[in-house]
């Protein structure tokens, strides 16, 4: 993994807060509280990995503006990542059966 320079900013701010707690959780570990001391490690480590792992700013950042991009721009000609390209009915054959508006009046 290669950490650019907000991405090391980044990591030493996490590891600002994060060690002091781990440090925490290693004196109630030897404290003799197993429940309390690995609850804390497993906070500490939490605040390092998940900024790292799955809050990528870069990945944030372009899911907000395709979000934000009309579907004719988004990169899918069809309309189909949007569950939406079938919704005109105009050419379904079926389209009156289905809503009880048919020529028959059903």
């Amino acid at each position: 993994m290669r950490l650019g320079l907000l991405d090391m900013i980044g990591l030493a701010a996490s590891l600002v807060f994060a060690l002091p707690l781990a440090n925490y959780a290693v004196i109630r570990l030897a404290a003799g509280e197993t429940a309390l001391g690995a609850g804390l490690l497993v906070v500490a480590a939490a605040m390092v990995v998940l900024p790292q792992y799955f809050l990528d700013p870069a990945r944030i950042a372009r899911r907000l503006l395709s979000g934000l991009l009309p579907r004719q721009l988004r990169g899918d000609p069809d309309g189909m990542a949007s569950g939406r390209a079938g919704d005109d009915e105009s050419g379904s054959t079926d389209a009156g059966a289905v809503d009880g508006d048919d020529a028959t009046g059903r």
